[in-house]
């Protein structure tokens, strides 16, 4: 069973490095024969505040269309204060059914690998009822970007982002038969 995931860029600041890491992301999924990954940039949403505008808003019901066609997720999830971005908690807020019963992995980066951003992060997925895995790749800012401007990741994330992948493609095959009830 092919399932579609989405790769979620987690930041829509002026010179974030998301989408530098998920297309690498990609690359690696794009091998893959068992599923179809394609890149969910919030910033293209241009989403309102949560609460400021009513859910039948433009952007909203946009938002909500791509990610309910997903059967899971990959969230690019960077460490804003030891937590995620605004953005993605905000892009999270405006969905409920649309994420439950899929399966999520998490590529974070920051610091510390972005440990606390993808922490806070499974806490809010499990109240949304996305299942995440196990498997987690941490990017440094010192060790995987050149003068803190290039991105370059270590070899050594390859077989981590692709065990990630195992686990989420799996269990969002699973989980659709569970949708599909």
């Amino acid at each position: 069973m092919s399932v579609n995931i989405g790769i979620i860029l987690g930041s829509t600041r002026v010179g974030r490095y998301s989408p530098a890491v998920g297309e690498w992301v990609k690359q690696i999924a794009d091998k893959r024969e068992d599923a179809t990954f394609e890149i969910i940039d919030i910033a293209e949403f241009d989403l309102p505040f949560f609460c400021v505008t009513l859910m039948e808003d433009e952007r909203v019901l946009r938002w909500n269309e791509a990610i309910a066609k997903c059967d899971g997720f990959i969230f690019i999830a960077q460490e804003y204060n030891h937590s995620i971005t605004g953005a993605l908690k905000n892009a999270l807020d405006f969905g409920r059914e649309p994420w439950n019963n899929k399966a999520a992995g998490i590529v974070s980066y920051g610091a510390l690998g972005g440990a606390r951003a993808a922490e806070h992060l499974r806490g809010i997925l499990g109240e949304l009822a996305i299942a995440d895995v196990r498997t987690h790749p941490g990017l440094s800012i010192f060790t995987d970007w050149e003068e803190r401007t290039t991105f370059n990741p270590a070899d050594l994330h390859v077989p981590v982002v692709e065990k990630m992948m195992d686990e989420v493609v799996s269990w969002s095959a699973a989980l659709k038969t569970v949708r599909e009830k």
